[in-house]
């Protein structure tokens, strides 16, 4: 389990982009190397990220750790799978006129939705497009899965947010369909019998959980960082 101290800010700003040597980031830093090291040794690309509850620090995670393997060289691909509470476009601030919902009813090719952020080259986002009226039916379709497939041909890591596993089924949906998933959890809110819940909705479809990152932590002073591993 790796923490992160509950200093981090609860606007949209990255802390790893604006603020690369503060303690937090170095926090997201020891959290990306030790979730590469199991990507590498296991051959994965794909990631997903989700929470066992709302406002558990899913996104704020998903957003420094994509811009610390972008800022390693690697390139990386953020997926907004929150077709019902989208974030990816505030947290990048890109528009969200056209996104993954547009692939998946066939309206638009992959290409022609992949946003650059002003962050990184290396760091491309496709955001949610327009809510739809079933958000699980089309994540659940064979169009997500060749999407997945296609552009894990083209990134060195792929990023996938998704709502909380309590709240609908589209988080167990996306977990089986990529390589590794990792729980994001938070100090003093999330329950353990809802962490549990969430793991075994996981394990059901047989999700690869690579870890937990606990957010929200007190750190013993200004200049520490708590690294347990994510295992």
């Amino acid at each position: 389990m790796s923490k992160i101290n509950k200093n981090v800010d609860n606007n949209r700003d990255i802390i790893t982009s604006i603020n690369p040597q503060s303690p937090i980031s170095e926090q997201y830093r020891t959290i990306r190397t030790t979730i590469d090291f199991k990507m590498a040794d296991q051959g994965m690309k794909s990631l997903l990220v989700t929470s066992s509850e709302a406002s558990a620090g899913k996104s704020t995670t998903i957003a420094n750790l994509a811009v610390t393997f972008a800022q390693q060289g690697k390139k990386v691909l953020v997926i907004d799978g929150d077709l019902r509470k989208p974030t990816v476009d505030k947290t990048f601030k890109v528009q969200n006129s056209v996104g993954l919902t547009n692939i998946l009813m066939n309206q638009y090719a992959i290409q022609d939705v992949l946003q650059r952020t002003r962050i990184s080259g290396n760091l491309t986002v496709i955001t949610s497009g327009p809510i739809p009226p079933n958000p699980s039916e089309l994540l659940g379709s064979n169009a997500m899965k060749q999407l997945l497939d296609t552009v894990t041909g083209y990134f060195d890591v792929v990023l996938l947010d998704t709502p909380p596993l309590s709240a609908v089924t589209d988080a167990q949906i996306l977990s089986s369909y990529v390589e590794g998933v990792v729980i994001v959890v938070h100090a003093n809110q999330t329950r353990k019998d809802g962490l549990l819940k969430a793991k075994k909705l996981l394990d059901q479809v047989n999700a690869n959980i690579l870890g937990v990152v606990l957010h929200g932590t007190e750190p013993k002073d200004s200049t520490s960082y708590y690294y347990y591993g994510v295992e």
